[in-house]
Order: C-alpha cells, then structure tokens, then sequence
C-alpha cells in the first residue's frame, strides 16, 4: 500500500532531501542553487528533486531556461495530523508527571515534603 503519508515520510526519510527542503523553506531557488551546500552531483540533486516532488512536497516553475523549485508546505501537513496523535499522547504523558511531580514536592500540614 502506497499513500500519501508514506510517499512523504519516505521522501523525509533522506537528510539531503530535508536539507533541501530547509533552504526551500527560504525562498525559490535552482537546482544550481540547492546543488551548493553538496558533495554531490547535479543529476543526483535532480533525483533528490524527483523524489520530493512525487511526494508533492516542492514544485518546479518555468522561468526562460530556469526551472525554479518551491516548497509546497500543504504536503507536510499529512505528516503534521499523523503526528498529532503522538502528541497528544506525550502531552498527557507529561501532564501526569508534571501531577505527579507536583504531588511529590507538595508540602505535608506541617512543611515538610514527601
């Protein structure tokens, strides 16, 4: 089974590509432009673009022979709601500790604590 949840986990699953996804998140650039924080080869950036916009997380624009790449943020949001879940649960988790903390320093009738 192949969703949308998975196709964007998997594409954030590569460092190279969050990385991309992080200068993205600054503006439009070329691949030329992303290509230069990497040890790597242009076609290898292309295919780390190839990846992230199956995955509907960049597109590319067409400007004279530049194809600009921007970030689409309402792909991430798939991610955003499936982790809600977990958030809440941690939420919760640290509600209870934060209690249960609360509860250990409080002080007895007579000032001392438990």
């Amino acid at each position: 089974m192949h969703d949308e949840l998975s196709s964007t986990l998997s594409a954030l699953a590569d460092p190279t590509r969050r990385a991309i996804l992080a200068r993205l998140s600054e503006g439009e650039a070329t691949v030329n432009d992303l290509a230069k924080p990497f040890a790597i080869s242009l076609p290898a950036i292309s295919r780390h673009l190839k990846v992230l916009e199956a995955a509907g997380l960049i597109s590319r624009g067409r400007e004279a022979q530049w194809r600009p790449c921007r970030l689409e943020p309402e792909a991430l949001k798939a991610v955003d709601n499936w982790l809600e879940s977990y958030r809440r649960f941690w939420q919760g988790s640290f509600d209870k500790m934060d209690a249960y903390l609360a509860e250990l320093t409080k002080g007895d009738d007579d000032g001392r604590k438990h």
